[in-house]
């Protein structure tokens, strides 16, 4: 296990900075989507999901390449090439004249963003592993959860004073911000004992290997399924809240409420996953996660929207379930693989993210004049999830007995 110069609450920051401009890419500029979205000539205003929708693509597709780079080079320099190309993929989307063009620097955004987001977990994953890892897993998100509860009421801030550029420029300079402190403070974590040499065969063989392990694979498509019916929220929260609710002006604190529901979840989980463990806090939330979703459809279907205090509370309900499975499935897939973290965080990220799109995107366009679709989406995903969570139990009872 390596042993980080860093205090582990600098380690923890740290990682959780370098994922967080993911979120601050995402969430600032939902209360801006409306606005780019006139500005950039579209005219249905479920294509504005888009820009949210497609920056997941580049997430998904950038791991591919930068995962079994920094098996070979190392974690750091890896960092740095994405930070770079964020760099480069921001200003696209500042001087974007059409949709087209600010889809494709989305998507170059979320390819830039993959680097210090899939690193982060690798390098979390070198120093530390099972429950000790979703233990710091947690308190990362615990950070990370800030920037989501802040980054909308800064996106409103810059747009009610500024323009909708300079959500953009904010991005840029806290990129290079924690790209300074990341190259000073931050050792590198892979040694060159357990570097692989990089060749044409080692995707191949990293994708072998990987696929070796039930447990991975499972874990990473519930992830999928979690993720996917979460970005739905993510990218019709906007059209939800202010159009549907006509809430604009309470939009901002009505995502930071529901953002700090699953950052108490997440803290309690660093606390809970060393009493219960992993697999008995993913059951509890994951059956949670569908009976609450479930129970909204039974309630709403074929009926206008509830109050939003109702609303509020099966959210509420629902991001809390969550925040005790984010940090423990991702914890759980990579538990197995510590032995090729690069390429095995790559691949497994991947793998849900690459799920996550087509149902965030599919799901997000019957989101029209009520919320039900979206908890339909929920009911539909957590079910497939917890099929394969009881198959995965399933799969480890017989392993045992054998």
């Amino acid at each position: 296990m390596f042993k980080s110069k860093l205090s582990q609450f600098e380690f923890i920051v740290l990682m959780a900075a370098l994922m967080s401009i993911v979120a601050l890419a995402i969430d600032a500029i939902l209360p801006a989507l409306d606005i780019i979205g006139l500005k950039l000539g579209v005219k249905k205003n479920s294509d504005n999901q888009l820009l949210i929708t497609m920056i997941f693509l580049g997430l998904g597709l950038g791991p591919l390449l930068f995962g079994p780079i920094s098996d070979s080079l190392g974690r750091k320099p890896v960092v740095f090439i994405g930070f770079g190309l964020f760099i480069i993929a921001s200003l696209i989307c500042i001087y974007a004249k059409n949709l087209e063009i600010m889809v494709f620097g989305r998507i170059l955004q979320g390819i830039g963003l993959s680097a210090p987001r899939t690193i982060s977990i690798a390098m979390v994953r070198d120093t530390y592993s099972g429950n000790y890892m979703a233990r710091i897993m947690s308190f990362i998100t615990v950070v990370f959860i800030l920037v989501p509860i802040i980054a909308p009421a800064l996106g409103k801030f810059v747009l009610d004073h500024y323009d909708w550029q300079a959500i953009f420029y904010i991005q840029l300079i806290f990129s290079i911000l924690v790209s300074i402190w990341f190259w000073i403070r931050q050792p590198e974590t892979l040694m060159q004992s357990r570097r692989i040499k990089f060749s044409r065969h080692i995707f191949v063989d990293g994708t072998r290997e990987l696929l070796k392990h039930k447990q991975t694979i499972g874990y990473t498509i519930i992830s999928g399924f979690i993720m996917g019916s979460f970005m739905v929220y993510l990218s019709t929260a906007q059209q939800i809240f202010q159009f549907q609710y006509n809430l604009k002006e309470q939009f901002p604190i009505i995502f930071a409420g529901l953002a700090i529901s699953i950052g108490t979840a997440t803290l309690l989980n660093g606390t809970l996953v060393l009493k219960y463990g992993m697999r008995k806090l993913i059951t509890i939330s994951m059956i949670a996660y569908f009976c609450i979703s479930l129970l909204y459809v039974i309630l709403y279907y074929g009926q206008p929207n509830p109050t939003i205090e109702v609303l509020l509370i099966f959210f509420g309900l629902q991001f809390f379930a969550i925040g005790f499975l984010f940090g423990n499935l991702r914890a759980l897939a990579m538990e197995p693989v510590g032995h090729i973290a690069g390429i095995a965080a790559a691949i497994t990220g991947f793998i849900s993210t690459m799920m996550s799109v087509p149902i965030g995107t599919y799901i997000g366009r019957f989101v029209k004049d009520t919320a039900l679709p979206l908890f339909v989406g929920f009911t539909i995903c957590g079910l497939l999830a917890v099929l394969v969570l009881v198959y995965l139990k399933v799969y480890h009872k017989n392993k045992s007995e054998i």
